[in-house]
């Protein structure tokens, strides 16, 4: 059993993290607690508990129980300089609830361009109806991105890299900017996890987490985490607390045995996704590779000024091809499944086109078009399983003759 984990390093802390005596006992993993109900020992015990109880403590089911604690705990010793972690039941939901416990109508949220598009939704969707104004930005225009600041900015949503087309962002600037604001800053840090991007130490207020991805690790379970330090912890636990937000024990203890080899999954999908990449970058079908691990990618500086690490997410733009081409590469592939999310000891391929879900960035690769797809991005996104690089390059190879024979 681990004791202190301040000062250790990351391998050591995701190994120990979360598992405190009195929620393990004598054995490694804390035990799965289903329970609605908390039983007191008696009428002046549940009087002494109040009607907001502090983490950690048995008040009912929908504050949790040892098992989404651990969790939670785990999580908030992963990220330097949280106080605490909030679980929800999907990363869709930790968007949307962080997203609420720092706006109120009349506020404006400005809002990264390539973010994940059920966070445009958000924005777009029910906050709009609710009287929240957004903004959109370009992520990577830092003078464009002040000059949006008004008296009633009161958040500012980030992703880096951005989503399908991994633009890396400069993250510590654009949360100075925030801050002088008086704004805060919100960021979903899906793709490299606090092990790999440190997002409050480089400034963002609350770091949000698909736990569905990396953490779970299998792609059998849907859950969502916030982490923040003490003020706006506190904020996250009223809302998520009022509007009711609780995951399930057993989910809460896959995401646990998942989070004890992320990193190692994640240094995999790395080394991986380099080597594909570098292959997919000297092939004649491809116009771009998006992969900001690799170096001479636009975003490889900035990754490696501010990341330690990331993962095998990536992208490329395909040249000259058409979405009947394209469709054909995809379906000939046999070890990438056909697929949303990511994340998973499998790997996946997905075309996309990011154009209709851009306001204020340029799309890359929309040049590579031709003839009648002139303008037209036909890209596709790989998640990097643990399947051989070598295997995963076939594959592609097999992908590749399927499209050119069209």
């Amino acid at each position: 059993m681990a004791g202190d984990l301040s000062g250790k390093k990351p391998g050591t802390k995701i190994v120990g993290a979360g598992r405190r005596k009195e929620w393990t006992g004598q054995v490694v993993n804390p035990p799965v607690w289903r329970a609605s109900t908390h039983l007191y020992a008696s009428e002046a015990d549940r009087k002494a508990g109040g009607s907001q109880p502090k983490d950690g403590k048995f008040y009912y089911g929908r504050q949790g129980a040892p098992t989404q604690w651990a969790l939670a705990e785990a999580l908030t010793q992963l990220e330097p300089g949280a106080a605490g972690t909030m679980l929800y039941p999907s990363g869709v939901a930790a968007i949307n609830s962080a997203l609420l416990s720092v706006l109120k109508p009349g506020d404006v949220l400005l809002i990264s361009d390539n973010s994940y598009e059920p966070s445009r939704i958000m924005a777009m969707g029910f906050l709009k109806r609710w009287g929240v104004e957004h903004r959109f930005f370009d992520s990577l225009d830092i003078a464009a991105y002040e000059a949006l600041f008004c008296e009633r900015t009161k958040a500012v949503w980030l992703e880096s890299p951005g989503s399908l087309t991994m633009e890396v962002c400069d993250v510590p600037e654009l949360t100075r900017i925030a801050r002088e604001r008086g704004a805060v800053s919100l960021i979903d840090n899906t793709w490299a996890s606090a092990i790999g991007f440190p997002a409050l130490e480089r400034g963002c207020d609350i770091s949000i987490m698909s736990l569905t991805k990396h953490v779970g690790g299998h792609s059998d379970l849907m859950m969502g985490a916030a982490s923040a330090g003490e003020r706006y912890y506190r904020r996250l636990r009223q809302t998520s607390q009022q509007m009711g937000n609780v995951v399930s024990p057993d989910d809460a203890a896959l995401a646990l045995r998942g989070l004890r080899t992320m990193e190692i999954r994640l240094e995999r999908g790395v080394q991986s996704a380099r080597v594909i990449a570098t292959w997919l970058r000297d092939r004649p079908e491809v116009a771009a590779v998006h992969c900001p691990v690799l170096e001479g990618d636009a975003g490889y500086a900035l990754w490696s000024r501010d990341f330690t690490g990331g993962c095998g997410l990536f992208s490329f733009t395909l040249a000259d091809a058409t979405p009947e081409s394209r469709a054909a590469l995809v379906d000939n592939l046999k070890l990438f499944g056909i697929g949303y999310s990511w994340g998973g000891y499998e790997s996946l391929a997905l075309p996309y086109d990011a154009a209709p879900i851009r306001d204020a960035m340029p799309v890359p690769g929309a040049e590579a078009g031709g003839g009648d797809n002139a303008g037209a991005a036909m890209s596709i996104r790989l998640s990097i399983g643990l399947e051989d690089p070598e295997d995963l390059i076939a594959d592609l190879q097999t992908g590749f003759a399927a499209m050119k024979a069209i």
